[in-house]
Parts: C-alpha cells; sequence; structure tokens
C-alpha cells in the first residue's frame, strides 16, 4: 500500500496551536502572577503584615474580655501567620487583574454575543465577592463573636490561638464570597440552558430550606452567623432570578435573536 492512500493524520498541524496556547496562558499566569507580587510588596511595607493581622483580628478582640490577646501556640506562627495574611490580602487586590488574564485567555474562543455576556460577569463576580467579604468582616464576626462569649463561663480566660483564628477568617471568607455568587450561577445556568427563568421561580421555596441547610453546614453552630448567611442567598437568589432574563436576552446569538 503506497504512502499517498494512508489517510492523513488527524494531528497533523495541530502542534504549533497547542504549544502557543501553552506559551499564551504561561504568560496569563506570569501577569497574574506579578500583580499579586507588586500588591504583596506594597501591603509588606504599608501597612505591614503585622498591622493587616491587627486589622484583622480588631472583632475578636473588641469582644475579648478586658486584657485578653490571641496567642500563638507555634513558635514560628507569629512571623508566617502576618505573612500569610498579607499574601492573602495580595490577592484580594489583584482578583480583578487575575480575573481579566483568565478572560483575555479565554475570548478568543468565544463569539461576540457571549463576550457581551463573559466581561460582565466577571466584574459582577469580583465585586459580588468582595461585597460578601466586606459584609462578613464588618457585620457577621462582631455578632458571632460578641454572641459566642455571651454563652463563654466566668472562669474561662478565651485566648484564642492566632493560626485557629486565621483559618476561621479564610473559611467565612471563602464560605461568604461564594454565597454571594449565587447570582452568577443563576445567570449562568439560564444562559446554558440548563434551567429556565421560571423554573428558577417555582423552585424557590426549595431554595430557601437548601440555603439554610447550606448555612448551617459551613458557619459555625450558632443561629447569628446561620441568619446572616442563609438570609442574604435567599434575597440574591432573587437578584439573579431576575438579572437572568435580562442577561439571557443580551446574550443571545443574532440567529437566537431572529
Amino acid at each position: 500500500m503506497s504512502n499517498d492512500s494512508k489517510p492523513d493524520d488527524e494531528l497533523a498541524g495541530t502542534e504549533q496551536p497547542f504549544v502557543s496556547h501553552l506559551i499564551e496562558l504561561r504568560d496569563r499566569l506570569v501577569r497574574a502572577s506579578i500583580a499579586v507580587a507588586i500588591a504583596f510588596g506594597v501591603l509588606a511595607f504599608f501597612p505591614g503584615p503585622s498591622a493587616l493581622y491587627d486589622m484583622l483580628a480588631a472583632p475578636l478582640v473588641a469582644q475579648l474580655p478586658a486584657g485578653s490577646t490571641l496567642i500563638a501556640t507555634n513558635v514560628i506562627s507569629p512571623f508566617l501567620v502576618p505573612l500569610k495574611i498579607t499574601l492573602m490580602a495580595a490577592f484580594m487586590i489583584a482578583l480583578p487583574i487575575v480575573l481579566y488574564q483568565i478572560w483575555a485567555f479565554v475570548a478568543p474562543g468565544l463569539y461576540s454575543h457571549e463576550k457581551r455576556l463573559v466581561l460582565p460577569l466577571v466584574f459582577s463576580s469580583t465585586v459580588l465577592f468582595f461585597i460578601g467579604v466586606a459584609f462578613c468582616y464588618f457585620f457577621v464576626f462582631g455578632q458571632v463573636f460578641k454572641f459566642i462569649q455571651s454563652f463563654a463561663p466566668k472562669s474561662i480566660t478565651a485566648a484564642p490561638d492566632i493560626e485557629a483564628y486565621l483559618s476561621f477568617v479564610l473559611s467565612m471568607f471563602i464560605a461568604f464570597g461564594a454565597a454571594f455568587e449565587v447570582p452568577i450561577v443563576v445567570v449562568l445556568l439560564v444562559r446554558m440552558g440548563l434551567v429556565t427563568v421560571e423554573k428558577l421561580r417555582e423552585f424557590r421555596g426549595y431554595f430557601i430550606v437548601l440555603a439554610f441547610v447550606i448555612a448551617a453546614i459551613i458557619t459555625p453552630p450558632d443561629v447569628v452567623s446561620q441568619l446572616a448567611l442563609a438570609i442574604p442567598m435567599c434575597i440574591l437568589y432573587e437578584l439573579g432570578v431576575f438579572a437572568a432574563g435580562y442577561f439571557n436576552q443580551y446574550s443571545k446569538a443574532p440567529d437566537e435573536q431572529a
């Protein structure tokens, strides 16, 4: 059988585009990392890792008995924990740039009507995540710590460990930041055709129950934090249902609009 009769290699000519995609992905990751590194460098000088930790611990310290402070049970915790907080803050500051690099990487493979949806969703998801974290820090922490301290026996001296507190804060930030993304998830589900706005309205009662179940699982076992998470989720669900109809029409392809 001659070579001319062999079928063409299906992968022929695909090596270069694949390599170019990897190079672009590397460049995007490098730019995102540089943005985080710059933010980290700025925060390291002002206000500084120690000051950032004091700011993060302020809601808890304000509810501790007079003279009580947080403690470090690990020798290197006073050094590592503030650095971790600085890195977390740097990533949050650089998050818009990180998300933009992700969007810029996937944008060439999208249709024009899809691009109209992606950029508003990237912006909205960033804003909603920040709102969730801010809501957790400025409102939830104060109420939760006050509620917990009200049940503490007078014979117990509260002295939380700084690493345990950091772990608690990160889990709460992620929980509230993710919970505030409910409208984004609703919009995407409708746009992908997995569910309709009418079905989402019918599902409202089930979602309320689901929101309270999720809040009971991922928050501390106190009523305050559970209500503080479940109620905003229900409100944001309604916002997502309202926004889904608009975004679904806004991002339709020309042939879908006809």
